[in-house]
């Protein structure tokens, strides 16, 4: 009997605990509410662009840009509210209103974040989701263009092939990635080796800062805009749109894919061919290597190392393929090897070769609701690693089971600018980027331990061959792993933990900017910019 009152005891506490939370979120809301009605104009638009949880498209509005299912589940935390602005006057009345409320403000752009950072949090919080604002201006004539955070790189890749087919821009592969979040934190993509990252080519911005003021290059002064060109938007305030310089491409540039064997020749020497050849050749150049256990075609049942190079160049295959001829021949580039195409099919061909022949129109295709398991992580290589240390590699590859690496290689463009130019500092003395990549199908707690568990073991693996004191990493490649500040924190000793990984020695200028422009802290995240009133 006594076990049966606690029992109806523990579920009336529950219930009203319910009511009551339910109760506060409801004052909160219509705080919220009242307060973007009172700082916009015309006041009866607001409602439309505000979802709270007991809206029939919440959900969908939520799911719609979780591009990593890991955080597509019951337990994960949600956002109490999600606004959804569509113009500027939006913008600057959230971060007014979030702050009026007490509740931490999340940016999402493009959602693919690879940690979730924004959409998820431990401590109370709205989305401010950019995608309504996705305006892209494109002049030819001065080989420039505005591009607001919401819009896609596929997006912008199109409109820039509409307007001349001789213009591109350095960005990335995947086409549905959010401008904000991209621009933000550098910006890495397959004409890095010849124009630098995104941010090497931004030369003017908007964002609505603390305050909720809207702020250009001029108003914001250097030091910001600095900050915003590689050190996270998020920790700043909100970005609207960037500025960029259009840059030339041929009429004709040539792809290709090449894939060796470890079980079937000489894939090792080509591995390691690649380190000393990929990040010192032709500035045109742009060279990806993939490493992955795969099942063997020869040895049944067995597991072996697959080696792929995938290639980008500015011109066309006959000099590609005299070049590779004097100086890889270890890959056996052949001419069937190679593509001939256009700057936009190769945009199709690297986010999937099947893609080539597509019209470009499907760059315009957000795909919504498209999620995978996932788990990513980061490390720069300064000096080669030697075939005994890649066959090494290669045995614990395989033991683990699915966890790949995805070489990048630097060197051009990436040698000429300083580190100090813009907060990524990733540039002169590293070889080439690692990204560590696991992908799974299968939900639940049991498979996201197994899949995180793997890649986290082949991160320590590779520890003797990677950059030191700090070891590296890449903001755009978001890792938790390496640092994270405690909710609802300011602490300078966590931020720094991350921070230099991140950021090297920029990191104590990001913080003096944070310090400037949001002394109390409002624009904050797991892997934010702590200020230094924090300092220890």
């Amino acid at each position: 009997m006594k076990q049966q009152q606690r029992t109806l005891i523990f579920i009336l506490l529950c219930l009203y605990c319910s009511s009551s939370w339910a109760a506060s979120d409801s004052s909160v809301y219509e705080s919220f509410l009242n307060c973007l009605k009172d700082n916009t104009s015309p006041r009866d638009q607001i409602s439309s662009l505000v979802y709270a949880q007991t809206n029939t498209s919440y959900t969908s509005i939520l799911r719609a840009y979780i591009r990593n299912a890991r955080f597509n589940v019951s337990s994960t935390s949600k956002p109490l509210i999600i606004v959804t602005p569509t113009q500027i006057s939006h913008v600057q009345a959230s971060v007014i209103c979030a702050k009026k409320v007490g509740y931490q403000l999340k940016i999402r752009s493009g959602g693919h974040d690879y940690e979730g950072i924004s959409y998820v949090s431990d401590t109370p919080f709205f989305i401010l989701d950019m995608f309504n604002l996705r305006s892209i201006q494109i002049n030819v004539e001065d080989e420039s263009g505005w591009v607001q955070a919401g819009a896609t790189l596929g997006e912008l890749y199109y409109r820039i092939w509409q307007s001349s087919k001789v213009h591109g821009f350095p960005a990335g592969v995947c086409p549905t990635v959010g401008v904000g979040g991209h621009f933000s934190g550098g910006g890495y993509g397959n004409l890095l080796r010849k124009y630098g990252l995104s941010v090497d080519n931004v030369v003017d911005a908007q964002m609505v800062d603390v305050n909720g003021k809207l702020l250009d290059r001029k108003a914001m002064g250097e030091d910001l805009f600095w900050a915003i060109r590689g050190g996270g938007g998020a920790s700043f305030g909100v970005i609207i749109s960037y500025k960029i310089k259009l840059v030339p491409v041929p009429e004709t540039v040539t792809v290709f894919r090449v894939e060796r064997y470890v079980d079937e020749g000489n894939a090792t020497d080509v591995a390691y061919k690649w380190q000393l050849f990929a990040p010192k050749t032709d500035e045109n150049l742009f060279l990806r290597m993939l490493i992955q256990p795969v099942t063997s075609k020869i040895s049944k049942g067995q597991r072996t190392i697959r080696v792929s190079v995938l290639a980008e160049h500015l011109g066309k295959a006959d000099s590609l393929l005299a070049l590779f001829g004097e100086k890889f021949p270890e890959l056996g580039l052949k001419k069937e090897d190679c593509i001939e195409t256009s700057w936009i099919q190769s945009v199709l061909w690297w986010d999937s070769d099947e893609q080539l022949t597509s019209s470009p129109e499907i760059l315009l295709d957000r795909n919504p609701d498209d999620a995978k398991f996932l788990k990513r992580k980061s490390d720069y290589v300064q000096n080669p690693i030697s075939k005994d240390g890649l066959e090494w590699l290669w045995k614990r590859m395989i033991e683990l089971g699915k966890t790949g690496l995805v070489f990048n290689a630097y060197g051009g463009k990436m040698d000429q600018i300083p580190a100090s130019d813009t907060p990524f500092p990733h540039r002169a003395g590293n070889l080439y980027k690692i990204q560590y990549s696991v992908n799974w199908e299968e939900p639940g707690s049991e498979a996201d331990k197994n899949y995180i568990t793997q890649i986290r073991r082949l991160y320590s693996y590779t520890t003797p061959f990677v950059s030191k004191n700090p070891r590296s990493a890449f903001l755009n490649y978001r890792d938790l792993d390496i640092g994270v500040m405690s909710p609802g924190t300011n602490s300078y000793d966590e931020g720094k933990v991350y921070g230099y990984k991140y950021f090297n020695g920029n990191f104590e200028r990001l913080v003096r900017v944070k310090t400037a422009v949001d002394p109390e802290n409002f624009f904050r995240n797991e892997q934010s910019i702590p200020t230094q009133s924090s300092k220890a």
